[in-house]
């Protein structure tokens, strides 16, 4: 990938993501190989969780309860390398919700192909009391109320 592309190209391949975030690969980015370091993919995970988190009211909820996000655990497939320059666009959704957690999906894309795909388990934790908790019900209305929606600029 020596193009940049487009962000339009680069949102194709994410479909019914409601959260995305358009990026640029930096040339720190890339390792010794010329592709895109793997670390990084878990950091454009972030950018897309933290923008989910953003949109769902997640930090408000915090500073109210205490309740507020940990990351449990994560993964990412590799599919494509990236490289400088490329547009990239990130994004993030919600696949399950439990009691007190819920599973968030990504994907990478690029303007000629899907990049990476990932997972990650985000547990639901009071930070007063350093104790897992259960989703606030506001997040829950939250999530599912961002999840139905009709995501048409999927601006993050």
């Amino acid at each position: 990938m020596n193009e940049p592309g487009n962000w339009a190209d680069c949102r194709a391949h994410l479909g019914d993501f409601p959260v995305i975030v358009d990026s640029e690969v930096a040339w720190g980015e890339m390792d010794s190989l010329g592709h895109v370091n793997n670390i990084i993919y878990f950091r454009y995970f972030e950018t897309a969780r933290i923008a989910y988190f953003d949109r769902i009211g997640y930090w408000e909820e915090m500073e109210k309860s205490g309740a507020g996000p940990i990351l449990a655990e994560t993964r990412c497939r590799f599919r494509a390398p990236l490289r400088h320059p490329a547009r990239i666009s990130i994004g993030a959704r919600v696949t399950t919700i439990e009691d007190d957690r819920f599973v968030m999906q990504y994907a990478v894309a690029a303007s000629q192909c899907l990049a990476a795909t990932g997972d990650g388990l985000v547990v639901s934790y009071n930070y007063r009391q350093s104790a897992k908790t259960t989703l606030p019900p506001n997040i829950v209305a939250a999530i599912e109320k961002l999840q139905d929606t009709d995501n048409t600029d999927g601006d993050a």
